[in-house]
């Protein structure tokens, strides 16, 4: 068989992975939370609390689609014309135009490009923070964050292309196969380290000092036979008044993270709810299942571009002669911002099942719905939330069941409504 067809069979073979591991480890099934209850659960919320949340997220609304279709049209401006290929080679030609250069310069300067034309939008969400109240930062310290993404999306921009493009140079015929290997490795890898190497760019954590929560939440963990290695306290109030908390990493890497915000507004009781519900994610592996769904996509999506690198409209569009070589690299990103749009809906969706899994975990674990509710309701306000969005937009984009859901989960759990 040629190489084509391997890649196609292999294509066929990581899709039917993806929906094996998907059906066995995402739960499909969402704990009761009926309209009614969420109509209540609404009502015992602070009026004026709940117009000011969704004046906030109206505020951030044009930002947030601006934003989708300004990233969206600069990636198909230079993707699909000749201004991509022009500048990688240009930015190449100091060099004598070395592939690696191309591949490693010309693709950092396409992905810089992208960052710069969102920059006013990035700015325009920081001032609608600001206005109300959401964010601490000064002008100053948001720069260094921004610069600090930058920083940080430059080492790993810098990582793919070289490993990619030296994989299309040296195997010109079989780079999909070595490439799929190595985006699933890359994922995996990535799960490791960004606890250790990334998050501390950006937050502080410090131990959980000994006391009686640490003590109860790590009794808690040890009722519910989740190995933790630590509960952190995030600095995140140097950037934000929101709280939360959520678990990362994989095995030695794995801990649970509390903003110093939560700690700050909500009482024991809540905090324990919150961290409740992140053992969840432990309990189950959530993260291990999302490694697992990504290691695959990325493989996946490998073998895809391989496939469609021989359709001759796109590469005439781009002025490539093909889509293994550095001058692509803005079509490259073309097709990843069109894929990325396309798979943000199914992501979120399978992003509230598993959410709404370690809420019935929560609920399970301290059998306390009246607190957990509580919890959702202060998270909701304290955040600015929403708690009844628009059902379309959380279909779209909704990453967590909405906060009247999941009060009315607690609601159904208390009368054993499982």
């Amino acid at each position: 068989m040629t190489s084509r067809q391997w890649a196609a069979i292999t294509l066929v073979v990581l899709v039917i992975a993806t929906a094996v591991v998907a059906l066995l480890r995402v739960p499909w099934a969402a704990p009761p939370a009926p309209r009614a209850d969420q109509l209540a659960a609404l009502e015992t919320l602070p009026a004026d609390a709940v117009a000011k949340g969704r004046e906030f997220r109206g505020a951030l609304r044009p930002g947030m689609y601006l934003s989708m279709a300004v990233g969206l049209v600069a990636a198909l401006l230079l993707g699909l014309t000749p201004a991509g290929s022009w500048i990688v080679e240009q930015v190449g030609r100091p060099f004598n135009g070395h592939w690696l250069a191309r591949a490693l310069l010309g693709g950092l300067a396409i992905v810089f490009i992208g960052e710069v034309v969102l920059l006013p939008l990035a700015a325009w969400r920081h001032i609608i923070l600001k206005r109300y109240g959401l964010s601490t930062q000064d002008w100053g310290a948001w720069t260094v964050d921004v610069l600090k993404g930058y920083a940080v999306g430059a080492v790993i921009g810098a990582i793919v292309l070289v490993g990619f493009f030296t994989v299309t140079h040296f195997a010109p015929r079989w780079w999909w196969a070595w490439g799929a290997a190595g985006a699933a490795v890359l994922t995996v890898l990535l799960t490791f380290v960004f606890p250790v190497l990334v998050e501390p760019v950006f937050n502080k954590f410090t131990p959980m000092p000994e006391g009686e929560q640490r003590t109860r939440l790590m009794a808690m963990a040890d009722r519910d036979g989740v190995p933790v290695r630590d509960v952190l306290i995030a600095d995140a109030s140097r950037r934000t008044r929101a709280v939360n908390a959520y678990v990362s990493g994989l095995g030695p890497t794995r801990r649970i993270v509390v903003y110093d915000t939560l700690l700050e507004k909500a009482p024991p009781a809540e905090v324990e709810a919150v961290v409740a519900h992140e053992l969840g994610h432990a309990k189950d592996n959530d993260v291990l299942t999302g490694t697992l769904l990504g290691a695959l996509g990325a493989a996946a999506a490998v073998c895809a571009l391989y496939l469609l690198g021989s359709w001759s409209g796109l590469l005439r569009l781009a002025r490539v002669d093909s889509i293994a070589e550095p001058r692509a690299v803005a079509l490259l990103l073309a097709v990843a911002a069109v894929a990325g749009l396309f798979a943000g809906p199914a992501q979120a969706f399978v992003s509230r099942r598993v959410e709404a899994r370690a809420d019935r975990h929560a609920l399970q674990l301290t059998g306390d719905p009246a607190q957990f509710e509580a919890m959702q309701g202060r998270l909701s306000l304290v955040n600015l939330g929403d708690p009844d969005p628009n059902p379309v937009e959380q279909f779209l984009f909704g990453s967590h069941p909405t906060a009247v859901e999941r009060m009315a989960a607690a609601r159904a759990f208390a009368r054993g409504e499982r």
